[in-house]
């Protein structure tokens, strides 16, 4: 909201212009229905204030309705935005080494959070809420919460907290009605004589009014002249006078919106200088309570944490961490000081500290390094049983923020969590859900009792704990067993909430992106999201990018609804995002040395580069494959398309590839020979013919685990009779999947260890649905495990060669 610094006192109150006006108005507004008058109190909302000019060049804003808001603007309701998700996704996120950045599929940032997926990008949460068509007024009351949080349970933690924060437990004693009617009396006696000492005073008295009696005094008249008066006094109020008066604030519930603050706010900066850093991190966290946000008072705050750094104890420390964590920023020269604050005063920490130190560094989506984050949840880990369920969900949201996996903690969690569960909010199940999923940790035990739990939760869901319930569970590809009705009741939820997509269209997305994981496709919320109106309103949405969304749903619609009939995206825009995810694909994706060398290993292979297309086959699926075509009798055909035909001709010429260059007249490629063998298996050459036993068969390629790849060809290629078989007669027996020329379509996966769960084959939703469709497209998926063709990128090309030979081929036999 704009608000003007005062230069100059006002010496009377009668010069105020208008005021007469504004309490007719003022009268009129008192009848009018809370939800009409309190809609937007909480956002900087200075253009519908009315403005009022004063004389010697004072300028007030305020607005009517916010002197009649309803007790809902309460301390326990500005305390709502603790739980809310704040996440955004910062372009280079810190990560652990055993999960980085994917390097096959096409990325785009649609600042949605922190719960950023690394591989696919999907992103589902923003800095600021978009504008959208209001919502009706009985969808804006949130159903309330079945387990209450206490979000400040730290300050009973140590009494050195009673000087920087403000206990919303204990309220002064009240006074009745009478006595406040009372001091608003004396308001009008004393009019402009009154001192700096008697606002304060009779501010502090009026806070004390019981709250659901508190509406009555800040509608009176009266009280707007005390208000008045105030900000008359402001420059001569001392410090402590004018942290008296904003605590006053507090309990008299002030709109967070109200013009006054403005000039409260102005007044505090300009005194930063002088305050002492209690009083500094006391007055922030009473704005914290009024719910307004201050970034000017805050500026001066963080600029004064520098010059007092060795006064920072504990209690100082976490309460910084809280009240930068609320403003969602913490400045870049603070992070380094902070961390080393930290780490200074880790083992001091209680269990709750710990919490919130987690749960600020997560809200204003500061990063600090690997090491330091495995040493806060190394403390939390030591702590676990002691901490709350509020303190484990707000750590669990910090690993999702750093991607860091930390296995002893997350093995902890999986042991407590299904004796917690039952206590714990919804919220707090959808963040833990989330950092599963976010971390790719699929364990039974947490994800059962989550789903044993939330269906009974359905009522207290807002609509994004249902959406990312549904994308967490999806991802991870769980299906539980016991609960039948968990994708059930949550796709109800969506249905019964429908209005809820108007404002927020994207979670709408991220439920049924969610749902299309595991195969499941409510048609009539498909058609809500594909519907001209709905695309529309995405579109409009500026903190995020949606169409790749609705590209990707689109897609898994026209493979896995064949009859369906509903709304489809355009022509143009399908295009206009295929066109967009392959220009990133080539300038990033194409360029990964473990692509291109399976490509060139390929080409060798099979003949040249008419016979491999590294190309989207699926666009919707935003990775690449290496395409590779065989006909009916197991030999390659050339594979590219018309449209990369042109574009390889105008590159270069020399590309074109005769038939008989690597593979002879009949397309062999590598010529298997005895020599060749003998070189792969290091053994002398021998005329025994290699013979398979009838009673064990050996498998075709002996698997490791991912902490023994490096060892995998150390020894040489163990070949079977079976793979000399394959490498010496590529013909087909039981033959894969045909198109109508008889044509056998490969897409070749060159996969990554976050294709899948942690430490698991499972693959993840997205991976999964994008096999389904391969599959449901006529293609035959042949995968170059990145347990086999990692380690094999140091080894001999020939080595290479009989690697992909082995993988083409026996993917024609059953």
């Amino acid at each position: 909201m704009a608000t003007c610094a005062l230069c100059r006192r006002v010496p009377r109150l009668s010069y105020l212009q208008g005021l007469k006006r504004y309490f007719t108005e003022a009268q009129h507004l008192s009848g009018k229905p809370e939800d009409e008058t309190n809609e937007h109190e909480e956002k900087n909302g200075a253009d519908q204030h009315q403005e009022t000019s004063l004389q010697d060049g004072y300028r007030l804003y305020y607005s009517p309705s916010l002197y009649h808001c309803s007790v809902q603007n309460s301390s326990a309701s500005r305390n709502k935005s603790d739980n809310d998700e704040h996440q955004l996704c910062l372009s280079t996120p810190t990560a652990s080494s055993w999960q980085q950045s994917s390097r096959y599929s096409v990325n785009f940032s649609r600042h949605f959070s922190c719960t950023k997926n690394t591989l696919l990008d999907f992103a589902f949460n923003k800095d600021s809420e978009p504008e959208m068509p209001a919502v009706s007024a009985h969808l804006r009351k949130d159903t309330p919460p079945e387990v209450k949080v206490d979000t400040r349970a730290f300050l009973k933690c140590r009494s050195e907290y009673a000087s920087t924060s403000l206990d919303l437990a204990q309220r002064p004693h009240p006074i009745q009605c009478d006595e406040a009617f009372s001091i608003l009396q004396k308001v009008v006696y004393l009019k402009a004589s009154m001192k700096p000492s008697d606002v304060s005073q009779f501010l502090a008295e009026l806070s004390r009014l019981h709250p659901d009696k508190v509406p009555l005094v800040r509608n009176d008249q009266r009280f707007t002249m005390l208000l008045r008066y105030s900000v008359e006094q402001l420059h001569h109020f001392s410090d402590l006078q004018l942290l008296q008066v904003l605590q006053s604030f507090v309990w008299l519930d002030m709109p967070s919106a109200h013009s006054v603050l403005g000039l409260y706010e102005a007044e505090l900066s300009c005194r930063a200088k002088q305050m002492s850093l209690h009083q500094m991190l006391l007055a922030a966290d009473m704005w914290r309570c009024i719910g307004r946000q201050v970034p000017q008072f805050l500026e001066k705050l963080y600029d004064s944490v520098h010059l007092c750094l060795g006064q920072i104890g504990v209690s100082e420390l976490v309460q910084l961490v809280y009240i930068i964590g609320e403003s969602r920023k913490c400045p870049a020269h603070l992070i380094h000081s902070i961390e080393q604050l930290l780490m200074r005063h880790l083992n001091q920490l209680h269990p709750e500290e710990v919490g919130t130190v987690c749960l600020g560094l997560f809200k204003c989506q500061t990063p600090i390094s690997t090491d330091a984050v495995t040493h806060i949840v190394d403390k939390a880990h030591y702590l676990l049983k002691e901490m709350s369920d509020f303190a484990i969900v707000n750590v669990m949201k910090y690993l999702r923020f750093s991607y860091l996996f930390h296995r002893e903690w997350m093995e902890a969690v999986a042991e407590e969590f299904p004796h917690r569960v039952n206590s714990m909010a919804v919220q707090g199940l959808m963040h833990v859900s989330l950092t599963c999923s976010a971390l790719h940790y699929r364990n039974d035990n947490i994800l059962s009792a989550v789903a044993d739990r939330v269906p009974s939760l359905v009522p207290h869901c807002r609509i994004k704990d249902s959406c990312k319930l549904l994308w967490a569970f999806g991802t991870l590809g769980f299906i539980p067993v016991q609960s039948s009705n968990f994708y059930s009741s949550l796709t109800e939820s969506l249905r019964q909430n429908k209005n809820a997509f108007q404002r927020y269209p994207e979670h709408l997305l991220t439920g049924l992106l969610g749902l299309a994981f595991v195969s499941q496709f409510p048609e009539d919320l498909i058609a809500l999201a594909l519907s001209p109106e709905f695309v529309n309103l995405a579109m409009k949405t500026t903190q995020m990018e949606l169409k790749k969304d609705l590209f990707t749903l689109d897609g898994a619609v026209a493979l896995e609804l064949p009859h369906w009939t509903g709304p489809r995206l355009s022509f143009e825009m399908k295009q206009e995002v295929t066109d967009m995810l392959w220009r990133f694909a080539q300038s990033d994706v194409c360029q990964k040395p473990e692509v291109q060398e399976a490509e060139s290993a390929l080409q060798s292979l099979l003949g040249g580069e008419e016979f491999v297309c590294k190309r989207m086959i699926l666009p919707h699926t935003r990775s690449i494959d290496l395409e590779v075509h065989l006909d009916s009798a197991g030999q390659p055909t050339p594979v590219y398309p018309a449209s990369h035909k042109s574009t390889l001709s105008t590159e270069n010429s020399s590309s074109k590839v005769i038939a008989d260059q690597g593979w002879g007249k009949e397309y062999m490629g590598v010529n298997i020979t005895e020599e060749l063998l003998e070189q792969l298996i290091h053994t002398k050459k021998t005329t025994e013919p290699l013979t398979l036993s009838s009673t064990v068969k050996p498998p075709s390629l002996q698997r490791v685990e991912p902490d023994e790849g490096r060892r995998l060809f150390d020894t040489g290629l163990h070949l079977t009779s079976e793979i000399i078989e394959s490498l010496t007669k590529p013909r087909i027996q039981n033959s894969a999947p045909q198109d109508s020329k008889g044509i056998v379509k490969l897409a070749i996966q060159v996969t990554n260890r976050n294709h899948y769960c942690y430490q698991s084959q499972q693959l993840l939703g997205f991976h999964a649905m994008k096999r389904r469709h391969l599959n449901l497209a006529g293609y035959t998926v042949v995968e170059l495990n990145y347990q086999e063709w990692f380690p094999l990128l140091r080894r001999s090309r020939s080595e290479k060669l009989a690697y992909l030979h082995c993988k083409v081929f026996n993917t024609l036999k059953y």
